[in-house]
């Protein structure tokens, strides 16, 4: 089946009425498209701009009679208010699921780690292997902030295998996510895992990714935060390692509220999410807290930091 694609750019005030009218001819519905803005680093994001509405018409052998009724429903909703003219172009049908997959490949990480599309089977038996359903959520390991921080963590959770204080050791995961991260220390050798975000969505995420990899056993999950942790609402208060892969300016406020306290002594605390012009302030956050620089990785323009009690 192929299928013919309309679609108008409008402004807002214009766009619903576009999508109803499309919505009359268009048997799988409407979509809308619209520009975002960022008005600083921890914007979730603001719409803007114009709106581009799209709608696809079965192409059969009734096409061109639905094509007159929609231009013509236009042309009496423009002598309302002016409209532009319509774009048009052919879209073969495919089998979206695979052409989807298609874009995800598995991703070498560290010494031991992959990350694997969890469809496919594992390139390297040798590698300790994470599976991830990229379009259940965000945090599938494409990002260099995750990887940066899987990175560290591997290299942390070696350090801590050769000393004899952390022969046994739990970890502390703050802003859990998708749970990779937490995953991947369970796999690399964590006793137990604290995973907390503030995002109800993201715990069950944590916890459905946990279940396809076989790790559910010692993840414990919570919603919450740093303050939540020290108040001892959960297992443990502290770990010989924490790990933060959030946002610089979230992480600058979060040594505010103690995340220096979370790691037990001589362990370390891995920071991600930070871009390179905001590595400074949280340096000066940690150092302020009595934490001292043990590794830095930058990718692109995002760095991470290990930094040790």
């Amino acid at each position: 089946m192929n299928w013919l694609e309309v679609s108008l750019t409008v402004d807002g005030e214009l766009a619903e009425s576009v999508a109803d009218v499309f919505a009359r001819f268009a048997p799988n519905g409407v979509m809308t498209e619209q520009g975002v803005k960022f008005n600083d680093a921890e914007d979730a994001g603001t719409p803007t701009g114009p709106i581009t509405v799209r709608a696809y018409l079965e192409v059969n052998e009734g096409l061109e009679e639905t094509r007159r009724k929609l231009e013509e429903s236009l042309f009496y909703l423009g002598m309302i208010r002016p409209l532009p003219v319509p774009s048009y172009r052919q879209i073969a049908d495919q089998n979206w699921m695979e052409a989807w997959k298609k874009h995800y490949q598995p991703i070498l990480i560290g010494r031991r780690l992959l990350i694997l599309p969890a469809w496919m089977e594992s390139p390297d038996p040798n590698r300790i292997a994470i599976k991830i359903e990229p379009g259940m959520a965000f945090g599938t390991g494409t990002h260099p902030t995750t990887q940066l921080c899987l990175e560290l963590m591997e290299k942390s959770i070696e350090t801590l295998k050769v000393l004899e204080t952390f022969r046994v050791f739990d970890v502390i995961d703050v802003g859990c996510g998708s749970g990779i991260l937490s995953i991947a220390a369970l796999k690399l050798g964590a006793e137990k895992v604290l995973g907390v975000d503030i995002d109800e969505g993201s715990i069950r995420n944590s916890r459905e990714n946990a279940d396809l990899n076989g790790a559910g056993d010692g993840l414990i999950l919570g919603v919450g935060s740093v303050q939540e942790i020290l108040d001892g609402r959960f297992e443990f208060r502290k770990a010989p390692l924490v790990l933060a892969n959030i946002l610089a300016p979230v992480i600058v406020r979060l040594f505010e509220a103690g995340l220096a306290d979370l790691i037990e002594e001589n362990g370390a605390v891995v920071l991600s999410g930070i871009l390179l012009g905001q590595e400074q302030s949280v340096l000066e956050a940690a150092q302020a807290q009595g934490l001292r620089m043990n590794e830095r990785r930058q990718m692109g323009d995002w760095v991470a930091l290990t930094m040790r009690r």
